[in-house]
């Protein structure tokens, strides 16, 4: 199990054996190389934990430890969530300020107790099986157990083809779980798992503070958020997107360095998908150690690699490039900043102002819709060359096919990979068989929006997004990628303080009419070349619809369309054909879709 994931920790691995209870750890070292390496245990050897992750306010809690008379053998943050254990029990993730999934095994009281942090940056599976109980930080740790199934979990694979991954807690496995963002559980020998949450993100009340002490405790949080992530006896740099988030990162990180950051970005041959221009705008300006990156079209190549690392199909072609990223920011650093998490904490999503226009197209009868309008949509010639986000065409076909679909689940509504009429059609008939009586990706998302307590829709799609869109897509992408090179992501924005800050500014702050993140726009301006604050956000787009037309044509279709491909299991041939066939032929842009197909295609054969 250990030595499946020597990539998440290739400087050394530790054992510890009690009883019924066996722990396993991967170490990547960044703080204290020296005397770090776990597992790690209290005074009296009674108290023992694994852990992967960071604490980034380790410093502050060691201290106060000692006083409360805690030895410390080690200079270690893990030792610190030990001693944490020994004073408040499961209540010490209240304490943590950091990202983390970690296990403790207390000797006394009988109890495997296990925590992951409070977004989700960091995995944690597990699974009940013969009447053992297995976890790690991946899947595949589990899947080395004896005898463990590897029976497809068709209602999770359902989901994916819409959302692109498989939503907590469940897994593409049957009897595999994900411990979800911000909570915890708890077993003991012969015993059941006892899951339970203990943190939640609130947007109620409103903040009352004077507007100028506001902004400032903002911009000092963020600014903290980022000087205590800097925390590393390892070299260290930042992924520069050229977006606002990974500007505000670097500026912030260059006038606390006492050298050029070293930044790294990536890019495409087709300049309309590429913000290489802009980050190599912010790199001139903080005079940094500028690396960039030109991807071509070499997907297929690492296909299989990126699904043994996921261990479940994911299809967000971000993967892609974030993998490539990630291989050339390895050769430089061991820990490197990005900007994830302003777009959910801050509302950096066009999406979150045009939901309305969508209510307003539902208001139109739905005979009308279905029956004149949406036919002519699909008639418009598709801008086949350019990001979806640029084309106009497909702005409009996303309106036709997001209407149906409420602005309770946004994600769905706008950026599907599948919808669920388009679903249906492709799986044969013992695929709907199995799957009769399976809810839809929509209702997922709309639960959490019924329960977010905020009093308005922004606010309510964001608390959405941040329980769905970011640990589904965005943090397993971020996480699987860089640990694939050992190499370590911190996300400053992710950062809980800085999120329960944000979930409370007034709802103008964050959509000001179409400007989106306004107050990120407006607090650090002083940190961007100039009129960049009034850039659109752009998106990190992946050519695939170009691609597939042209070098991946024959590969893709190859592999979706031979006689042993496993997805045929599920789906109609004709149906992949038809796909392929359409965007071949620049009909449509059938990119993602055909992207997830390959990606399920590989994960069925890398693991089934």
């Amino acid at each position: 199990m250990n030595r499946c994931i020597t990539h998440r920790g290739p400087d050394s691995d530790g054992f510890h054996l009690d009883g019924p209870v066996g722990l396993a750890a991967r170490r990547l070292a960044i703080v204290d190389l020296v005397t770090g390496d776990q597992p790690i245990g209290n005074e009296d050897g009674t108290v023992w934990i694994v852990f992967n992750g960071e604490i980034f306010n380790f410093p502050e809690l060691r201290p106060a430890l000692e006083k409360m008379g805690h030895v410390f053998k080690t200079n270690s943050d893990t030792e610190a969530i030990v001693h944490l254990y020994e004073e408040y029990g499961p209540d010490c993730v209240q304490h943590l300020r950091g990202q983390f999934a970690f296990a403790i095994w207390d000797s006394l009281k009988e109890r495997l107790f296990l925590a992951r942090d409070r977004l989700g940056q960091k995995p944690l599976y597990y699974a009940v099986h013969g009447g053992a109980f297995y976890f790690g930080s991946e899947l595949k740790t589990i899947l080395q157990a004896p005898g463990i199934p590897r029976e497809p979990n068709l209602v999770g694979l359902h989901h994916y083809l819409t959302l692109m991954y498989v939503p907590d807690p469940d897994t593409a496995f049957v009897g595999i779980h994900k411990l979800p963002p911000g909570h915890r559980l708890s077993i003991r020998p012969g015993g059941e798992p006892v899951v339970e949450r203990y943190w939640d993100l609130d947007f109620e009340p409103k903040w009352d503070l004077p507007e100028a002490d506001l902004r400032a405790r903002l911009r000092e949080e963020i600014t903290k958020a980022v000087r205590i992530r800097l925390m590393s006896d390892v070299p260290l740099g930042a992924h520069l997107s050229g977006g606002i988030d990974s500007t505000i990162v670097v500026g912030l990180m260059a006038g606390m360095m006492g050298q050029p950051v070293k930044t790294f970005s990536i890019g495409f041959p087709e300049e309309r998908y590429s913000e290489t221009a802009y980050a190599r705008q912010v790199a001139e300006m903080y005079g940094t150690d500028h690396h960039e990156f030109v991807l071509e079209p070499d997907a297929m190549g690492v296909l299989n690699d990126m699904a043994r690392h996921f261990d479940e199909p994911f299809a967000d072609p971000a993967a892609l490039p974030t993998w490539y990223l990630a291989k050339l920011t390895r050769e430089h650093v061991t820990v490197a900043l990005n900007g994830d998490g302003g777009d959910e904490a801050f509302a950096g999503y066009q999406r979150y102002f045009a939901d309305p226009y969508v209510d307003l197209y539902r208001l139109v009868p739905g005979f009308l819709r279905h029956g004149v309008i949406d036919p002519i949509i699909r008639q418009l010639p598709v801008q086949a060359d350019r990001p979806m986000e640029q084309s106009v065409t497909a702005a409009l076909r996303g309106l036709a096919r997001g209407a149906d679909v409420s602005h309770a689940a946004s994600k769905v509504r706008w950026s599907t990979h599948f919808h669920e009429s388009e679903k249906w059609a492709l799986y044969n008939e013992d695929m709907k068989v199995a799957l009769d009586g399976a809810g839809s990706s929509a209702a997922q998302n709309a639960g959490a929006f019924d329960r977010s307590g905020a009093r308005n829709r922004i606010d309510r799609t964001l608390y959405t997004d941040i329980h769905h869109y970011l640990p589904g897509a965005l943090l397993p992408k971020v996480d699987r990628m860089t640990m694939a090179h050992s190499l370590e992501a911190r996300s400053p924005f992710l950062d809980h303080e800085v999120m329960e800050l944000a979930g409370r500014l007034p709802v103008d702050w964050k959509i000001r009419g179409r400007t989106t993140k306004w107050i990120l726009r407006d607090l650090f301006k002083d940190l961007m070349p100039p009129g960049f604050e009034k850039r659109p956000k752009s998106g990190f787009s992946v050519p695939l619809g170009p691609w597939l037309r042209g070098e991946l044509y024959e590969p893709a279709r190859e592999l979706l369309l031979a006689g042993d491909s496993r997805v045929h299991a599920y789906l109609k041939p004709d149906g992949i054909e038809r796909l392929l066939g359409e965007n071949k032929e620049g009909r449509d842009n059938h990119g993602k879709r055909l992207w997830a197909l390959l990606n399920l295609e590989m994960w069925m054969r890398t693991y089934l």
